[in-house]
Protein backbone atom coordinates (compact mmCIF):
# COMPACT_ATOMS: atom_id res chain seq x y z
CA UNK A 1 0.00 0.00 0.00
CA UNK A 2 1.17 3.51 -0.80
CA UNK A 3 2.38 5.79 1.97
CA UNK A 4 0.39 9.00 2.39
CA UNK A 5 1.08 12.26 4.18
CA UNK A 6 -1.62 14.16 6.08
CA UNK A 7 -1.89 17.39 8.03
CA UNK A 8 -4.20 17.22 11.03
CA UNK A 9 -5.14 20.48 12.70
CA UNK A 10 -7.53 20.77 15.59
CA UNK A 11 -8.76 23.70 17.64
CA UNK A 12 -9.49 23.26 21.33
CA UNK A 13 -11.66 25.43 23.54
CA UNK A 14 -9.55 28.27 24.95
CA UNK A 15 -10.19 27.45 28.62
CA UNK A 16 -9.52 23.72 28.30
CA UNK A 17 -7.25 22.34 31.05
CA UNK A 18 -3.92 21.05 29.81
CA UNK A 19 -4.60 17.50 31.02
CA UNK A 20 -7.64 17.26 28.71
CA UNK A 21 -5.54 18.42 25.77
CA UNK A 22 -2.92 15.80 26.66
CA UNK A 23 -5.67 13.15 26.57
CA UNK A 24 -6.65 14.23 23.05
CA UNK A 25 -3.03 14.20 21.86
CA UNK A 26 -2.41 10.84 23.55
CA UNK A 27 -5.49 9.46 21.79
CA UNK A 28 -4.08 10.61 18.43
CA UNK A 29 -0.65 9.13 19.20
CA UNK A 30 -2.20 5.83 20.37
CA UNK A 31 -4.32 5.49 17.20
CA UNK A 32 -1.26 6.21 15.05
CA UNK A 33 0.83 3.65 16.93
CA UNK A 34 -1.89 0.99 16.47
CA UNK A 35 -1.83 1.46 12.68
CA UNK A 36 1.94 1.83 12.41
CA UNK A 37 1.72 5.46 11.36
CA UNK A 38 4.42 7.99 12.08
CA UNK A 39 3.77 11.45 13.51
CA UNK A 40 6.44 13.53 11.79
CA UNK A 41 5.56 16.87 13.38
CA UNK A 42 3.56 17.82 16.42
CA UNK A 43 3.21 21.51 17.26
CA UNK A 44 1.17 23.73 19.55
CA UNK A 45 0.51 27.02 17.75
CA UNK A 46 -0.96 28.76 20.77
CA UNK A 47 -4.22 30.61 21.25
CA UNK A 48 -5.42 32.58 18.23
CA UNK A 49 -8.51 34.45 17.14
CA UNK A 50 -10.91 32.48 14.98
CA UNK A 51 -12.04 33.83 11.62
CA UNK A 52 -15.65 33.30 12.74
CA UNK A 53 -17.41 32.09 15.86
CA UNK A 54 -17.27 28.37 16.45
CA UNK A 55 -19.50 26.97 19.19
CA UNK A 56 -19.81 30.50 20.63
CA UNK A 57 -16.00 30.88 20.84
CA UNK A 58 -14.03 33.72 19.26
CA UNK A 59 -10.61 32.16 19.87
CA UNK A 60 -9.12 28.71 20.28
CA UNK A 61 -5.93 26.80 20.94
CA UNK A 62 -4.44 25.42 17.72
CA UNK A 63 -2.63 22.06 17.50
CA UNK A 64 -0.91 20.70 14.40
CA UNK A 65 0.23 17.16 13.53
CA UNK A 66 1.78 15.85 10.33
CA UNK A 67 1.10 12.13 9.96
CA UNK A 68 2.59 9.62 7.50
CA UNK A 69 0.58 6.43 7.10
CA UNK A 70 -0.32 3.63 4.70
CA UNK A 71 -3.77 3.20 6.26
CA UNK A 72 -6.44 5.60 5.01
CA UNK A 73 -8.89 4.36 7.64
CA UNK A 74 -6.58 5.81 10.32
CA UNK A 75 -7.59 9.34 9.32
CA UNK A 76 -11.28 8.42 9.54
CA UNK A 77 -10.62 7.00 13.02
CA UNK A 78 -8.77 10.16 14.11
CA UNK A 79 -11.61 12.35 12.82
CA UNK A 80 -14.11 10.19 14.73
CA UNK A 81 -12.09 10.54 17.93
CA UNK A 82 -11.76 14.31 17.52
CA UNK A 83 -15.47 14.64 16.79
CA UNK A 84 -16.47 13.11 20.14
CA UNK A 85 -13.98 15.09 22.24
CA UNK A 86 -15.58 17.88 24.28
CA UNK A 87 -12.34 19.88 24.24
CA UNK A 88 -12.18 20.03 20.42
CA UNK A 89 -14.37 22.62 18.69
CA UNK A 90 -13.06 22.20 15.12
CA UNK A 91 -10.67 19.94 13.20
CA UNK A 92 -9.35 19.58 9.67
CA UNK A 93 -7.39 16.89 7.86
CA UNK A 94 -5.62 17.54 4.59
CA UNK A 95 -3.96 14.95 2.37
CA UNK A 96 -0.63 16.44 1.29
CA UNK A 97 0.92 13.76 -0.89
CA UNK A 98 -1.47 14.48 -3.78
CA UNK A 99 -0.46 18.15 -3.74
CA UNK A 100 3.22 17.23 -3.59
CA UNK A 101 2.81 14.86 -6.57
CA UNK A 102 0.94 17.54 -8.53
CA UNK A 103 3.67 20.11 -7.80
CA UNK A 104 6.39 17.68 -8.94
CA UNK A 105 4.47 16.93 -12.13
CA UNK A 106 4.02 20.64 -12.90
CA UNK A 107 7.71 21.25 -12.18
CA UNK A 108 8.70 18.47 -14.60
CA UNK A 109 6.44 19.94 -17.31
CA UNK A 110 8.02 23.38 -16.79
CA UNK A 111 11.50 21.91 -17.09
CA UNK A 112 10.59 20.08 -20.32
CA UNK A 113 9.15 23.27 -21.83
CA UNK A 114 12.22 25.23 -20.79
CA UNK A 115 14.47 22.59 -22.39
CA UNK A 116 12.55 22.82 -25.70
CA UNK A 117 12.72 26.61 -25.85
CA UNK A 118 15.59 28.00 -27.91
CA UNK A 119 18.21 29.61 -25.75
CA UNK A 120 18.86 33.27 -26.35
CA UNK A 121 22.51 34.19 -26.72
CA UNK A 122 23.95 36.06 -23.80
CA UNK A 123 23.58 39.81 -24.17
CA UNK A 124 26.76 41.35 -25.55
CA UNK A 125 27.69 44.90 -24.69
CA UNK A 126 26.45 47.25 -27.37
CA UNK A 127 29.09 48.90 -29.54
CA UNK A 128 29.33 52.67 -29.12
CA UNK A 129 27.12 54.53 -31.54
CA UNK A 130 29.00 56.18 -34.43
CA UNK A 131 29.47 59.90 -34.09
CA UNK A 132 27.07 62.05 -36.12
CA UNK A 133 28.38 63.06 -39.57
CA UNK A 134 28.44 66.79 -38.77
CA UNK A 135 30.82 66.21 -35.86
CA UNK A 136 33.15 64.09 -38.04
CA UNK A 137 33.56 66.99 -40.57
CA UNK A 138 34.11 69.58 -37.84
CA UNK A 139 36.91 67.55 -36.35
CA UNK A 140 38.75 67.34 -39.73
Amino acid sequence: MEERLYDLIFIARPATPEDEIKKVITSIEHACAEKGAKIEKSEHWGTRKLAYRVAKHREGMYYYHQIRTTHGELIAELERRLHVQDAVIKYLTIRLDEDIKRQKKLGEKREKRAARRPRRPAATPAAPAPAPVAEQHAAS
